[in-house]
């Protein structure tokens, strides 16, 4: 007979050490896997129940210690971390591959007019609405009209900036202008992740001890976490936008690609979608999911807050969101 699974597991964690990269690279690589995407609405809740089951101490009978690990990256794939609510499914970071790649590809391909900058940067900044909102840290409520406003007010500020880059760009080399979507994006996404997380600078995220007690709301770690996603998101977008642009420049010179010239936006796609299969987990890896800061650098009505209940915490922790 085969012996039950241990109840000892903690897959509140992830399964690799978070304290190294390699860890985090690991977990992300799991997190981010597109095939993810295709699963099943029955598989997911499948997933749900087992996970649930295990942390209220209820096992299936047979259920291997592969198949809970399987299940609980299946669940955090599809489930939003402090909600618990299933995120909407282009929104989740599994899709990030398949929806950048084909999004990033037509960018570095119709880079040319203006209106195709217009669109292309348009349809991004909305696929990254969605994702920032999606993958926003804590669990307060969002009224339609603030959802609206941040929306405006990033997907507006991003293509301005990349019509900005882009007329500066007329006068400089034809490589460098298509170096402009990389740009606006860099830029445009230091605009959309505060813009579509302004409610937590204000309000602050959720803070709790090593134990996962909760202890208060900061808007300082919340600052911290969108500073961290706003790097990865730049960091993930480098490779798939600066290293395509180099092999197209070389490629179209040549006479197959003059010859055929409906293969310019296919390959770039492909090369973009290689660059984001290792890109978007290595730079999610950049910082721990679990984030922390040291109670001296909360605010003082906090750190106050916390002595008096937790007079020996040191330091507390926070989902940064992704």
């Amino acid at each position: 007979m085969s012996r039950e699974l241990s109840l000892n597991i903690n897959i509140k964690e992830p399964r690799w050490d978070q304290g190294t990269f390699m860890g985090r690279a690991k977990h992300f690589f799991m997190v981010t896997d597109p095939r993810n995407v295709l699963l099943s609405s029955e598989t997911l809740e499948e997933a749900k129940v087992i996970v649930e089951n295990y942390r209220a101490g209820v096992v299936k009978p047979g259920l291997t210690e592969d198949e809970l690990w399987r299940a609980k990256y299946v669940y955090d794939s599809a489930f939003h971390p402090d909600t618990g609510e299933k995120m909407f499914v282009i929104g989740r970071m599994s899709a990030q591959v398949p929806m950048n790649m084909s999004i990033t590809g037509c960018m570095l391909t119709f880079y040319r007019t203006t209106p195709a900058v217009v669109f292309w940067q348009w349809v991004n900044q909305s696929f990254n609405a969605v994702v920032n909102y999606t993958n926003r840290s804590g669990d307060a409520p969002i009224t339609v009209n603030q959802l609206g406003a941040a929306y405006v007010s990033a997907t507006t500020g991003a293509v301005v900036t990349a019509l900005g880059l882009k007329s500066l760009a007329k006068r400089l080399p034809p490589i460098v202008s298509r170096f402009v979507p990389f740009a606006a994006v860099a830029a445009a996404n230091c605009i959309n992740i505060p813009f579509m997380r302004q409610r937590e600078l204000k309000y602050g995220i959720p803070v709790t001890d090593e134990n996962g007690n909760r202890l208060g709301e900061s808007a300082s770690a919340a600052q911290q976490a969108i500073v961290q996603v706003v790097v990865s998101r730049i960091g993930m977008a480098v490779p798939a936008m600066a290293i395509p642009p180099v092999i197209m420049n070389a490629l179209e010179k040549r006479a197959f690609m003059k010859r055929f010239p409906i293969l310019n936006a296919p390959v770039q796609v492909g090369l973009v979608g290689l660059c984001l299969v290792f890109a978007t987990p290595l730079c999610c890896a950049l910082f721990p999911q679990k984030s922390s800061m040291s109670v001296s650098h909360l605010e003082a009505d906090l750190q106050e807050r916390i002595r008096q209940a937790s007079p020996h915490t040191t330091t507390v922790y926070f989902n940064k969101g992704l």
